[in-house]
């Protein structure tokens, strides 16, 4: 799937509003000036205004990609675009990509 590679400095939130940031880095190669992000690490969630069990099944906590690109990776790895989608813990929703840098894409 080509797309915009994400970098560290991207902004991906929750669907309750908590930012999520990867726990793993990927220096090996920059966009914008700013690590990427390969799929196999996971991201962590803070700020997530999901009630707690016994009024809901939040907050968010970590964060799994579970799509990436096909034919761009670095270490082995395939690195995040855009369009990849992932899955927040423990509450089963996905994460949004907001904003990022546009000048480096996939095809």
């Amino acid at each position: 799937m080509p797309g915009p590679l994400i970098h560290v400095g991207a902004t991906v939130m929750c669907m309750h509003a908590g930012q999520a940031q990867p726990t793993t880095p990927n220096a090996r190669v920059t966009v914008s000036g700013q690590a990427t992000v390969t799929m196999a690490p996971p991201w962590t969630v803070t700020g997530c205004i999901l009630p707690p069990p016994s009024a809901g099944n939040g907050p968010c906590i970590t964060a799994q990609f579970t799509t990436a690109a096909t034919r761009v990776t670095s270490s082995g790895q395939p690195l995040l675009l855009f369009d990849s989608q992932a899955m927040c813990a423990p509450t089963a929703t996905p994460l949004m990509i907001m904003a990022g840098q546009t000048r480096a894409v996939a095809q």
